[in-house]
């Protein structure tokens, strides 16, 4: 990448959907009320609905879109969509964002002087989009969480020097945790720089499953993993494994 610190790095929004027709238009129109970044790749998993024609038809909108967003697919994994979007950038850092995650306003400037500081990867603090009291004390317990142990989620919005992540070889194949897999390589290389301008994170999937169940599965999950369990196994106890 050369040395980012003497320049303005560049910086590539790797977005993985699948069957994301509801989220992945109000997602992308989000993007433009931000600070824009010099790409936004979105990758289909080999989606059952119209999610590759809400995202085309989007691109097709304006010359402006089809010059920073691309669309591609991959096979049905969120970790091998997400490599294959980070093949493709160009940009010197990639960011990976969830569908149904907001950056907050001037993500691309706090993305850009983190690595300008020396950062190689790094994650924002997280708020879960319900004014439930309950959903401030686990968005608090998992931004504390990430801030000791230097481990991030996919909701946090991960950004990583592309030369870093090349290095490392990306994201493993792994159908769950490969989040936690890929911090705990990335602390080889350096600790995250800690973004504290909130994303709001979606909590539609712990009001679908339930919030306590939620809670106690993902402690669970994250148990067995770090005990040793094999994430093969440890996905089929989790009900959304992309």
């Amino acid at each position: 990448m050369g040395d980012s610190r003497d320049r303005e790095p560049t910086v590539a929004i790797i977005m993985p959907v699948l069957n994301d027709a509801t989220q992945v238009e109000a997602g992308l129109e989000a993007l433009y009320r931000c600070d824009m970044p010099n790409e936004v790749i979105v990758v289909d998993g080999g989606s059952d609905d119209t999610t590759a024609d809400v995202v085309r038809r989007l691109i097709g909108q304006s010359s402006e879109a089809k010059s920073i967003f691309r669309f591609t697919v991959a096979p049905r994994s969120r970790a091998l969509q997400m490599n294959v979007g980070a093949l493709q950038a160009q940009s010197d850092v990639l960011l990976f964002l969830h569908v149904d995650v907001r950056l907050p306003d001037s993500a691309m400037d706090s993305v850009r002087d983190s690595i300008k500081r020396g950062a190689s990867w790094g994650r924002f603090d997280m708020r879960l989009d319900d004014d439930a009291v309950i959903f401030r004390i686990i968005e608090s317990c998992m931004n504390m969480r990430s801030a000791l142990t230097g481990i991030a989620t996919g909701d946090q919005a991960i950004f990583v020097r592309r030369d870093v992540f090349r290095t490392l070889g990306g994201y493993a194949s792994i159908p769950l945790m490969e989040d936690v897999e890929f911090c705990k390589r990335l602390k080889w290389i350096g600790p995250p720089a800690l973004i504290r301008k909130q994303v709001r994170a979606s909590t539609r999937r712990w009001r679908q499953y339930g919030i306590i169940r939620t809670v106690i599965l993902m402690w669970f999950l994250r148990l067995f993993y770090w005990l040793g369990v094999s994430p093969k196994t440890v996905a089929r106890l989790y009900p959304d494994t992309r």
